[in-house]
């Protein structure tokens, strides 16, 4: 059964950094890209970035860019990361990971649809104060 579980959300301060993992179990043999979404009230879940199998490619929304940086781990691959840094109040959501599964010769695709991606982990909560 594939797992993720994300951590490192917490309280931050407008223009600070936080940064979140998502470790990934369960899908040993497979390939996927990564993504992280983030979730607002009254709002659809958002795209903020995504990582191809292998690192090679990634893929940030326009509210994002410049500031936030996604990268997994080199031994594994299971293990993602998001560094936030020049936090905005805006940024405040709950963060959830996501795995796309990829075919057998695919190790550059990004995603960034919601449809995409067929496993989701529960969210870690990130909250910016001004």
């Amino acid at each position: 059964q594939v797992r993720l579980v994300e951590s490192g959300g917490g309280l931050a301060q407008a223009g600070g950094s936080l940064k979140l993992s998502c470790t990934v179990s369960g899908r040993s043999g497979s390939r996927y890209a990564a993504g992280w979404f983030r979730r607002v009230p009254g709002k659809e879940r958002e795209f903020v970035s995504s990582i191809s199998w292998i690192g090679a490619r990634t893929t940030y929304s326009d509210s994002v860019t410049g500031r936030f940086s996604i990268s997994r781990d080199n031994a594994d691959r299971n293990t993602v990361y998001l560094q936030m840094n020049s936090l905005k109040v805006e940024d405040t959501g709950v963060y959830i990971c996501a795995a796309a599964e990829l075919g057998s010769s695919d190790y550059m695709s990004t995603y960034t649809g919601v449809w995409d991606y067929d496993s989701w982990g529960q969210g870690t909560q990130v909250t910016v104060s001004s």
